[in-house]
């Protein structure tokens, strides 16, 4: 196809000594307006993605706009009926109005064959603009910079608005056939029943757990919620620190003895707790020091080495922390999707939810502004195909039951919450609150409660208070607090 279709048609709006236009074809716009007031058939053949902005000139914008509402509304779009509607629009009467829909038509007639590599044509040069006019806003950041934006966050923000660019064409991939997706369940299923491990998606380590969920699977957004001391944030870092080793095994072994579990590289977002803190319980865990006992420097000699030692293992951990405080959801989107880039991504925990930051337009309230995040993160799940877990404070009203268990119905902004979710998963550890009711010591119930907490001890459970795929239930886990580690129950009997 020829980029420069022939038409007898007038250029509107076209410069006499343009020194450097932006890249633009009036007559790829012509020929393709043309072509759909020719056969309004022609518009449900060409690109979906193609939009009315994405004309150079701005009447033909307005034209392409009319023809879809008619079109769309069963109505038809020619010559005759757009002329009662731009009847009082200056942009056509100063090209010629009416005779001028009408030349397009004409001379466009045979070339409808030919509007889909048009329309192609039109939206490529309306992205080649776009990245001219990112290129000059990015310019003049660089030279100008906002008071409160140093050349990271300018980075940051080029980034942001190139991926969203890059994506702008991808956001709606329209219908695929049903063969295509039976394909790819047929595929999944057979990789499943040629498995010998109950998981078919990233292993947490945690039996039982990955026995109810069959793993953590790509696009799902979990939701992993509890009340404060329940222990959201350690056995987050627990699924965090497993799924990393696992891949750092997996990346060690020979070709011929690779271990089934693969594992994956992990984006863990702290937004409550400092990258320091969080390296500090991973050590705990490994060297088994109590993590109070290393921040004051109470360990001996042994203990230091064996600290030392575990910490030149766990930095070859495919682990990446990031711990800005108050991150938006574009940004933590942004990030995501550069360390995809660059390291590769299989799987995102964000601690916690409630701390992450929406865009607040036209001053909406929390419960909207949570709404957006959690739809950020359901989104960012899908677009990147990785499982995304995601941390949850629970309402004050969990404390007002005498059986404490949480539900869904705890979730602070649980509609929006709830909703998107598509695994949610309650911690709770019936011992915290049996330790905080202890009777007067010398009594029968002082016995009783002591006999109570000796059977709990160490016992957390893990509540499926919803799980899209399957199904609901509870989970035991093994929980030392000495350490914030959670373990197989089984493993400890």
């Amino acid at each position: 196809m020829s980029s420069q279709p022939a038409l007898p048609l007038p250029v509107p709006g076209a410069p006499a000594h343009a020194p450097r236009a932006a890249p633009h074809n009036l007559e790829a716009e012509q020929a393709l307006l043309g072509a759909i007031l020719f056969d309004n058939e022609t518009y449900n053949r060409i690109n979906a993605n193609l939009k009315p902005h994405h004309f150079y000139d701005p009447v033909h914008g307005r034209i392409f706009e009319a023809c879809v509402e008619l079109i769309t509304a069963g109505e038809l779009a020619d010559g005759v009926t757009l002329k009662e509607r731009f009847a009082r629009d200056g942009g056509i009467k100063e090209i010629g109005g009416a005779v001028y829909l009408m030349k397009l038509m004409e001379a466009a007639a045979p070339l409808s064959a030919q509007a889909q590599s048009y329309a192609d044509l039109i939206y490529d040069l309306s992205l080649r603009r776009e990245l001219i006019r990112v290129g000059n806003v990015i310019a003049d950041l660089a030279e100008n910079p906002p008071s409160d934006h140093d050349a990271e966050d300018i980075i940051e923000e080029a980034e942001r608005t190139l991926f969203t660019l890059a994506e702008s064409g991808n956001a709606n991939t329209g219908f695929s056939p049903f063969s295509s997706a039976l394909t790819t369940s047929i595929e999944m299923a057979a990789a499943a029943y040629e498995s010998t491990s109950d998981v078919s998606g990233i292993a947490t380590n945690f039996e039982d757990l990955d026995r109810m969920l069959g793993g953590l699977h790509p696009s799902d957004l979990i939701i992993l919620a509890g009340r404060p001391s329940m222990g959201k944030t350690a056995l987050a870092t627990n699924i965090a620190f497993n799924v990393a080793r696992n891949r750092l095994h997996w990346d060690q072994a020979p070709e011929e003895g690779k271990p089934e579990v693969k594992g994956g590289v992990v984006a863990f977002f702290s937004l409550e707790m400092s990258a320091e803190q969080l390296a500090t319980r991973l050590l705990s865990d490994a060297a088994e020091i109590e993590s109070d006992r290393i921040r004051r420097g109470k360990i001996s000699k042994q203990e230091y080495e064996r600290l030392a030692e575990k910490a030149i293992e766990l930095q070859r951990l495919p682990l990446h922390i990031d711990e800005t405080g108050a991150i938006g959801i574009a940004q933590l989107q942004a990030r995501a999707r550069r360390l995809q880039r660059t390291f590769g991504l299989d799987c995102i925990v964000v601690d916690y939810l409630q701390l992450v930051t929406g865009s607040k337009k036209n001053g909406d309230g929390r419960v909207q502004e949570v709404s957006e995040i959690t739809q950020g993160l359901k989104a960012l799940a899908k677009d990147l195909k990785v499982p995304v877990i995601a941390l949850s404070q629970l309402s004050r009203q969990v404390e007002t039951r005498d059986d404490k268990r949480p539900q869904l119905s705890d979730l602070r902004e649980s509609g929006s919450i709830e909703q998107d979710a598509d695994v949610v998963l309650f911690v709770y550890r019936e011992s915290y609150y049996l330790e905080r009711a202890e009777p007067r010591e010398g009594t029968d119930d002082h016995i009783a409660w002591m006999r109570q907490v000796d059977e709990v001890r160490n016992q957390a459970e893990v509540i499926i208070g919803k799980q899209r795929h399957g199904p609901i239930g509870k989970v035991k886990l093994f929980f030392d607090s000495r350490y914030t580690r959670f373990g197989n129950l089984s493993a400890r009997s």
